[in-house]
C-alpha cells in the first residue's frame, strides 16, 4: 500500500474508561481490512483480567484478540506488549511480550520497570510497522490524568512515539459528554491537543436534532470537529473488555434454563461463559457476593486472578456450603481457578498466590492444587474427552482451548476429564486435564464452552434434566453471530462517522 511511513498509525483515545475505544478500534480494523489493507490493532499497555493465549503461547488482553479478528489477522503479543493483571493489595502481575515479568506494585512498576516496559512497547510497535499497512492504536483510560502525564505509557506518549493523529471518543450515555470533551482538551498540553483531529460521541440514545447545537458549541470551544455520533446498539454481541463492564452487561433472563455464574471479586476470563448466553432457552444469572444463588439449573465457577482470596470470599458469605448442597441436584462446573476451588485443598506454603497460605477447598472433586514455586502455564491446548460423570456419552470427542494458570493439580479418586493432546493440563507429567465426579467437573482449558459439541452436550443435559427436548448438534451460531456483530459495528461506524477525515488522517 502506498502509505507514508509517518501516517500509517492512527490512535483512538477516550475521555474515560469504557468510553468505547476498544469497539472503535475494532470497527476501524474491520473497515480498513475490508478495503484491502493489512491492519493491526495495538494497545501498548492494557490492564485487564480478560486475556488469551496466542499461537506464540503468549498472553495478551482479549480486547486485542477481538480487534485482530476484526482485522482478519492472527493475534500476536506485539499487539499488546504490556499487560497488567491486578492481583491484590495494589499488586499486579506484569506480562511483557506475553510472558510474566513478575508481580509489582505501582511505585515499583513506574520507577523501576518503566524503561523496560517502554523498550518492549517500542520494539513491538516497530515489529508491527514492518508487517502491516495501518496500525490502529488504542489508548487507555483518559489521556488527561494530570497526575500521570509524566508516567504515561498508554496515551499521548504513545501517540508521539508513533507520530499518530488521535480520534477522541466520548461516552454520552453516562452524562456530561461536553464537559468531558472540554475538560480533556483543557488539561492536555498544547502539543498533545494538536494531535486530536476529530471527536466521536458514543452510545447515543436520543434525538440527534437536540444534540446538534451542543455539537456546534463544543466544536467552537475546542477547535476540533465532531466526526460523528454513534447510536447505542444493545444487539451487538461482542466480548466485554474487563470485569467492570459486567455490571452494565444485560444478560438474558427469564429463560427456560438459568445458569448461575459466580461473580468472583477477581473474576478473570469471563468470556468463557459468552457462548452459553447465546444457547437457546438459556439465561445467565451473574451472582454477586451479596446475592442469593436462588433457583438455578447449573453453577459455573469462572476463572480468577487469585484463587485463594476469592475462595475465602465465597466461604465468608456462605456460598461454598450452598454450592455443596446444590451440587446434589444440579451440575457445578469450574474453570481454571474455579476448578481449583472445587478440590479438597489448595497448598500455598510459600505464599505465592496470597498471604493466607494453605486452605481447604470446596471438596466436590478429589483433587489438590499446589502453587509454591510453579511457573505460570501459558499455552494453547487440545484434548480428548475421557467420559465419566455427566460427560460419559461424550467420550472420545475432541476439544480445544487455552491455558493461563499458576498452580498444578493432582487427582485422588476423581477421574480426569480430558486426555491432553497439546498443552499442560493438571500437571506437565500427568497427561490429563481437569476432573469429573458425577455432575461436578472442572478444567484448566479456558474457552471450553466455545467448543460447540461440548457446550451443546452440557446444555442438552440441563434441558433433559428439566424435561425439555434436547436440541442436538445443529449448526453452531456463536462464531457467526460474533462476526455478524463485528460487521454490524463497522457499518454503524461508517454510516455515522465522517470517514473522509479519517482517510485524510492516514493520508490515504
Amino acid at each position: 500500500m502506498d502509505l507514508k511511513k509517518k501516517t500509517t498509525c492512527i490512535m483512538v483515545q477516550g475521555t474515560s474508561s469504557n468510553a468505547g475505544k476498544s469497539v472503535a478500534v475494532a470497527a476501524l480494523c474491520r473497515i480498513f481490512s475490508k478495503r484491502g489493507y493489512k491492519v493491526a490493532p495495538f494497545k501498548s499497555q492494557n490492564m485487564s483480567l480478560n486475556s488469551y493465549t496466542t499461537t506464540e503461547n503468549a498472553e495478551i488482553a482479549m480486547a486485542q484478540v477481538l480487534q485482530a479478528e476484526a482485522a482478519g489477522v492472527e493475534p500476536s503479543y506485539n499487539m499488546n506488549p504490556i499487560l497488567l493483571k491486578p492481583k491484590e493489595d495494589f499488586i499486579s502481575q506484569v506480562i511483557v511480550h506475553g510472558k510474566p515479568a513478575g508481580d509489582m506494585n505501582f511505585y515499583n512498576y513506574q520507577n523501576n520497570f518503566r524503561d523496560e516496559a517502554l523498550k518492549a512497547i517500542k520494539t513491538s510497535l516497530e515489529a508491527l510497522k514492518m508487517e502491516y499497512d495501518i496500525i490502529v492504536i488504542e489508548g487507555a483510560g483518559s489521556p488527561a490524568e494530570i497526575n500521570m502525564l509524566d508516567k504515561d505509557l498508554a496515551n499521548m506518549q504513545i501517540a508521539r512515539i508513533a507520530d499518530a493523529d488521535v480520534i477522541l471518543v466520548a461516552d454520552i450515555d453516562r452524562g456530561g459528554v461536553f464537559a468531558s470533551i472540554a475538560g480533556t482538551f483543557s488539561l492536555l498540553p498544547e502539543e498533545d491537543r494538536k494531535r486530536i483531529k476529530g471527536i466521536v460521541i458514543n452510545k447515543f440514545r436520543g434525538n440527534l436534532d437536540i444534540l446538534i447545537p451542543g455539537i456546534r458549541q463544543i466544536e467552537e470551544i475546542v477547535g476540533v470537529p465532531v466526526l460523528g455520533v454513534l447510536p447505542y446498539d444493545e444487539n451487538l454481541k461482542l466480548p466485554e473488555e474487563d470485569s467492570a463492564s459486567l455490571s452494565e452487561h444485560k444478560y438474558r433472563k427469564n429463560e427456560k434454563l438459568t445458569v448461575g455464574v459466580m461473580r468472583l471479586p477477581r473474576i478473570s476470563n469471563f468470556t468463557d461463559i459468552d457462548p452459553i448466553e447465546y444457547e437457546p432457552d438459556v439465561g445467565i444469572k451473574l451472582i454477586e457476593l451479596g446475592d442469593k444463588i436462588g433457583d438455578v439449573d447449573a453453577i459455573i465457577l469462572p476463572g480468577t486472578r487469585n484463587t485463594i482470596s476469592d475462595l475465602l470470599a465465597l466461604q465468608k458469605v456462605g456460598f461454598t456450603d450452598e454450592i455443596k448442597q446444590l451440587s446434589q441436584d444440579i451440575p457445578v462446573f469450574g474453570l481454571c481457578g474455579g476448578y481449583q476451588m472445587l478440590g479438597t485443598k489448595i497448598i500455598d506454603e510459600t505464599l505465592k498466590e496470597s498471604k493466607y497460605g494453605n486452605i481447604e477447598g470446596i471438596g466436590l472433586l478429589d483433587a489438590k492444587t499446589r502453587f509454591d514455586s510453579v511457573e505460570k502455564v501459558v499455552t494453547q491446548s487440545r484434548g480428548e474427552v475421557l467420559g465419566g460423570g455427566i460427560f460419559e456419552d461424550l467420550k472420545g470427542d475432541n476439544v480445544k482451548g487455552y491455558e493461563l494458570h499458576e498452580g498444578l493439580t493432582t487427582l485422588g479418586t476423581s477421574k480426569p476429564l480430558f486426555r491432553v493432546i497439546e498443552g499442560c493440563g493438571n500437571h506437565p507429567t500427568s497427561e490429563y486435564d481437569g476432573a469429573v465426579n458425577g455432575a461436578t467437573a472442572g478444567t484448566y482449558f479456558h474457552g471450553i464452552f466455545h467448543n460447540f459439541h461440548f457446550r451443546r452436550f452440557f446444555t442438552d443435559y440441563l434441558r433433559t434434566s428439566k424435561g425439555l427436548e434436547p436440541l442436538g448438534l445443529v449448526k453452531d451460531d456463536f462464531e457467526d453471530l460474533k462476526n455478524f456483530s463485528i460487521d454490524r459495528l463497522a457499518k454503524i461506524f461508517e454510516d455515522n462517522v465522517d470517514m473522509q477525515v479519517i482517510d485524510q488522517m492516514l493520508d490515504i
